[in-house]
């Protein structure tokens, strides 16, 4: 330690330096954390909590992709639906059709113009069933299979049932209203295939509330493990703000301090007598 003057070393000025570095090290923490808007950014900033962040980060991503795939499995399902219920109207004006080939006395210029727009409207329906598709998947054709929807992390699924709407399926594809026979036949088969496309669509309409719940806790998962996140890593930016502005006047108060303490050692200056100077 030295007591006195001195030009090789100066304790006060190491001091202040010391304190001055620490001080800037600070500012330029909180100034990273009111930047990036994050208290923890790095393992550095606390491995732990960094750690439990990006665990969970991954589980967000995870759950990214069951809501992707759930939201896809939606979209099918309510192709599905929509054509399902456009065949519906379809049969309900068959069955308008098939009755009126029902009537006794009907002509033959009738009968014939019956049966015409019977085989165009069931026509309508093989058109709406080979275009009820999305991404590549139909449920409602005479080939569509069981769809599995991603519904969790671990893998699990919600398995939508096809539900084939084709002609074929709903019996009526051999159905004709030429003959007065006939067109009893077809009053018949009409009649089940109303029904039958009730419960086909009922079914798809279950799977999509199964899915369109799964996809609404999804979200709210997805909201709840952000929020986490947030609580662990997010910045307090009014409490940030106030520690910058009280570092920058210690800042500034060190800066001084050492340029005080820098500027001792020209003390020494001021015992030794200038050489040519006057004599008192």
């Amino acid at each position: 330690m030295v007591d006195g003057l001195s030009i090789n070393t100066n304790s006060s000025a190491n001091i202040a330096l010391s304190q001055l570095q620490v001080l800037n090290k600070k500012l330029e923490s909180t100034q990273l954390r009111i930047t990036t808007g994050l208290k923890v950014s790095g393992p550095q900033d606390d491995a732990a909590t960094f750690q439990i962040a990006t665990r969970l980060r991954g589980d967000v991503a995870g759950l990214g992709a069951v809501k992707t795939a759930l939201v896809n499995g939606d979209a099918i399902v309510s192709v599905a639906i929509s054509a399902g219920q456009s065949i519906t109207d379809l049969l309900t004006e068959i069955k308008a059709k098939v009755v009126k080939a029902n009537q006794t006395g009907l002509d033959t210029a009738s009968r014939s113009a019956l049966d015409n727009d019977f085989q165009k409207l069931r026509s309508q329906i093989e058109t709406i069933v080979s275009t009820a598709d999305f991404n590549a998947v139909n449920l409602i054709d005479a080939n569509a299979s069981t769809l599995d929807v991603l519904s969790s992390v671990d893998g699990s699924v919600i398995s939508v049932s096809a539900q084939s709407l084709d002609t074929t399926t709903l019996g009526i594809n051999t159905a004709s209203l030429a003959t007065s026979s006939a067109a009893a036949s077809a009053l018949s088969s009409i009649e089940t295939a109303i029904n039958l496309a009730a419960d086909k669509l009922a079914a798809l309409g279950s799977s999509a509330t199964g899915i369109e719940i799964q996809s609404q806790f999804t979200t709210s998962l997805i909201n709840v493990v952000k929020e986490g996140i947030g609580n662990l890593v997010d910045a307090d930016l009014a409490e940030e703000s106030a520690k910058l502005q009280a570092l920058q006047v210690q800042q500034q108060l060190s800066v001084q301090a050492l340029a005080i303490a820098n500027s001792a050692p020209s003390l020494v200056l001021n015992l030794f007598p200038i050489p040519g100077g006057s004599s008192g």
